[in-house]
Parts: structure tokens; sequence; C-alpha cells
């Protein structure tokens, strides 16, 4: 047998199961944070395949009162090191107007060679591949190196505060530590493996107020406008170079996304001015150095104003960059092994709950499939790419636990 014909042999070895397995997760409507049962049927397969499965609750009680509103999945096969994770969330966004969309969205439909449903890509099928490659990687290796654990939440898409990061401090707490972990984020973007994100930048939130005092604006000496009090410092604050990124994060960079000011009328100074702006940040800066240089901006327009300003601070989270290395190396073996792609390195994006995983010393990177339609209606996913997807899982497995 050629081997092209060895790899179509394998990947279609892989196809069905996933195919079948992520239909069943996504006929669940597990708008965040409800995970609507997808983790009782991980935990059931995951069971039979030798995985210890832990259940953990976080938050405020849910709508029947015998739980917490968060349900996470803690499983794990094996006592040894290295532990290599594979995380992943059932919780998906709502879907907006449902005759919007082509397909009912919690009705999963295979057309055009896609899979069309709400969580298709972000990330259902990702959850369904490593599910399915853990499942054929212990079924051939039993006696394998090390151990496989899984990291599934439902409060990702959400305020993302009774999820991963309460899993991974309750995992801190008892010293059970992870070695690498690969988090099924749909990281592709023209085809399946040819990005995987060793990264992400920082995330630094902050609400502005500016108080001066309001009047009318022709007696503008007895007032004192905040709008004319922040121009100035907005403008150079939105002006400023933060750093200039290195060889894997771009420069930092800072956006407005609001400004709010005025009582409606045309002849009124307002009271308040309220803007938010947020930091994407590199390795090369730090949160408190973001602080010091925008008080420090704040500082000289406003000394001797009679307007004052007020800052209130968010951290989402640190960057966090995972160096070539064994994790990638295997990442990328197992892409050029199935698909043939050289793939790119890339800390692009937004954040993930690997924000919450890389302080613990885990090497973490993001692989999934295409993210073309994430969040947007008629979210879809190539049917072809599961299967192969979930061969890619499980090369990762034999590169980084078989001798």
């Amino acid at each position: 047998m050629s081997e092209n014909n060895n790899k179509n042999v394998l990947a279609q070895n892989h196809q069905q199961a996933t195919l079948d397995l992520s239909i069943e997760l996504l006929e669940r409507p597990s708008v965040t944070p409800d995970d609507d049962g997808c983790q009782d049927i991980l935990s059931a397969r995951l069971e039979q395949a030798g995985f210890d499965c832990e259940f953990m609750y976080f938050g405020d009680r849910d709508k029947t009162g015998e739980h917490a509103e968060v349900k996470n999945l803690w499983a794990r096969r094996g006592a040894a090191h290295p532990v290599i994770c594979f995380a992943g969330h059932t919780d998906v966004v709502p879907t907006g107007g449902v005759n919007n969309w082509t397909y009912p969205p919690f009705t999963p439909t295979i057309a055009d060679g896609y899979l069309w449903a709400r969580g298709a890509a972000d990330m259902k099928t990702g959850i369904a591949a490593f599910t399915i490659a853990s499942e054929r990687f212990v079924a051939n290796h039993p006696e394998h190196n090390g151990s496989i654990a899984m990291l599934i939440t439902s409060d990702e898409e959400g305020p993302s505060i009774n999820g991963t990061v309460k899993v991974i401090e309750t995992l801190e707490a008892r010293d059970e530590k992870i070695t690498y972990c690969l988090v099924g984020e749909p990281s592709s973007t023209d085809t399946l493996g040819d990005i995987i994100k060793n990264g992400r930048r920082g995330s630094l939130g902050a609400e502005l107020t500016v108080t001066g005092k309001q009047g009318h604006v022709a007696y503008p000496h007895l007032a004192s406008n905040p709008i004319h009090a922040a121009m100035a410092a907005l403008a150079e604050l939105t002006a400023a170079e933060w750093d200039t990124g290195n060889d894997y994060f771009p420069a930092t960079s800072l956006q407005i996304s609001n400004l709010n000011s005025g009582t409606g009328a045309t002849n009124v100074i307002p009271e308040t001015l309220e803007a938010v702006f947020n930091f994407r940040f590199s390795t090369e800066t730090t949160e408190e150095e973001l602080k010091e240089k925008t008080h420090a901006i704040f500082d000289k327009y406003f000394a001797g104003s009679k307007a004052n300003y007020d800052i209130r601070w968010k951290l989402s989270g640190n960057p966090f960059l995972t160096p070539e290395g064994k994790l990638v190396s295997a990442c990328q073996n197992a892409i050029k092994s199935v698909t043939g792609t050289d793939t790119t390195l890339s800390t692009s994006g937004g954040t993930s709950d690997g924000r919450f995983i890389a302080p613990t010393g885990a090497q973490v990177v993001e692989l999934g499939v295409r993210n073309a339609t994430i969040h947007q209606v008629d979210e879809k996913v190539e049917v072809d790419d599961l299967g192969r997807l979930a061969q890619i899982y499980e090369g990762i497995l034999k590169n980084l636990l078989l001798d």
C-alpha cells in the first residue's frame, strides 16, 4: 500500500468515530455556562478507556439547585509523568436569530462537505477528535509512558471565572502538574494544521472616568469640561509606543473601544466622561509597566486641572509563550505526517484558557480546526478535517508518550 493510501485509510478509520461523537455533542444546546450533559457523554467514554473522571463544580447554584452553576471535568489515565493534557470547553456562544441560519444551529447538518452547527468549529469537534485519538492510542498502547489527561470546562465563552482557572487552582493545591497541554481551540487559518498557537498576548482592560463640573456652554469659566481635559491625554495614549515586540509577538497595541459623555443637550457642559480601552501586550512589557506609563500620561495632563480622573483596571491574562521544544516539535511532526503541511507558529488572536495553564510551568499550544466561521451565523467545519485532526492528535500522543 502506498504512503498516501495508508494515510487515507488511517484518516477514514478516525473519520466516522469523530464525526459521530461531534454530532452527539453538537446536538446539545450548551450555551455558556450550561454544559447540557456533554461532559457526561465524554466521561462515560473516557472511563471505558481507563480514565479516572472527576467532576468539579464552581460558582452559584445551577437551576436544579443540586450543583454549582459551572461544571468541569478532570479526567486522567495514569499516575506517572509526563502528563499530556487535552484542554477544551463544551460551552458555546449564543446563536443569535436562529432564522438567520441555513440549518438549525443545534441540528448538526452535513451539507456541501461541511458539518454545520453552533460549536462545530469552536470547539466541540476538537473535543471529539482528541477523545477519539485518546481512545485509539490507549487501545493500541495500553502500557504507554506517562499520563493522558483532559480538562473540559463549560465556562470558557462566559466570564471564565469558574472554569479552567478554578480547576488549575485545585490541581495546583494538590500538586498535580501538567507537563504538556494541547488546547483544542480552532487555530488553523487556510488549511488544517497550517497554524498552531504557541502563545497568546496578554489582555489588560481599563475603565476611565474623568470628572469635571457641569455647566452652561456659554459660561465655561464656571464649569470644567471633562472632554477637553481628557483629549490630549487620550491622544498621547493612542500614539504611544509601548514596545516593539519580539520574534514571537507583535508590538503591544492599545485600542479605545468605548467613549461616552454628554447629557444629550447641545448647551450643557457634561460632568463626566467615560472611556474603555484595552491593551494586548507582548512579553516585552508587563501589566505594571503599562499601568505606570498610562498614569504618567494622565498625571501630566491633569496636573493643575479642575477635572480629575480615575482608572479601574482588569487583567484578563498575562502573555505566555511556549518556545520551540518538545511539545512544539511533537505537533509539527504530527501535522507534517498527516497533512504534509509545514506549520507556522503564531501568537495572534484573542485570549484562551491556555493563559490559566501556562503559569503553572506547563508547555501549552493550541491546535484545532479552521477558525473562519467561529462565533458566526452558519458556523461550520470541513467534514474531511475531523478524521485528520484525530489522527494528528494521536500522532502527538505517540511522539510524547512512546519511547
